[in-house]
């Protein structure tokens, strides 16, 4: 380990003091307390990966969770088994065929659109749930299964310590102007492009 000299570690001990007191400053000036909606959107893998990771942090306080998942539903998938050990602390509904290009059929997307989206007002109007986590409701929004102007009204009148999270990519700009934290995970680099196939445990 390099040796730091006295006055060097004075210095950085100056500074640091001075950064926590902003620090402190910005953290005890932020007083609201509220139900978030947050955004997870962009070409990036990792959209609904993090929105469970708030899963788990909301169960870890005590809370419970539901989760509502528009497309994803026509495969298995590791984090529905991981969270069933949470009993009736979550509520798990996957309601989604698959993607449009593997259903190929418009009426059909739509109808599974429209159950998802009134299991998602029914866990949302459920005041013992703290999390609502919308799974690819980005994916209905974009091709039209549901009409967003009624969506983003829903989502904006919800209850005031309800928090609720949507994935998927292309969030709508209404969508985005109403939410209170939108992250867009930009694609770096995906090992798909170099023809590795989608792994458990990693995609699913």
């Amino acid at each position: 380990m390099a040796e730091i000299d006295r006055k060097e570690a004075e210095r950085h001990r100056a500074k640091m003091e001075k950064r926590k007191a902003v620090q402190d400053a910005e953290v005890a000036s932020k007083t609201i307390e509220k139900g978030l909606l947050i955004v997870n959107t962009g070409p990036g893998k990792g959209k609904s990966t993090a929105a469970f990771g708030l899963a788990l942090r909301m169960l870890g306080h005590g809370r419970r969770v539901g989760v509502v998942q528009f497309v994803k539903g026509a495969w298995h998938t590791g984090e529905k088994d991981a969270f069933a050990v949470f009993g009736d602390r979550i509520e798990w509904h996957a309601m989604g065929e698959g993607f449009t290009w593997e259903t190929q059929d418009k009426a059909r997307d739509i109808a599974a659109a429209e159950r998802a989206w009134a299991k998602a007002r029914e866990l949302m109007a459920d005041p013992s749930i703290g999390l609502v986590i919308l799974d690819e409701l980005n994916i209905a929004l974009r091709y039209d299964y549901l009409d967003l102007a009624e969506v983003v009204a829903a989502l904006q009148a919800r209850r005031e310590d309800l928090h609720v999270v949507v994935t998927g990519r292309n969030a709508k700009p209404q969508l985005i102007e109403a939410a209170d934290l939108v992250t867009e995970m930009a694609l770096v680099k995906h090992h798909f492009a170099a023809g590795v196939k989608a792994q458990k445990g990693i995609e699913f």
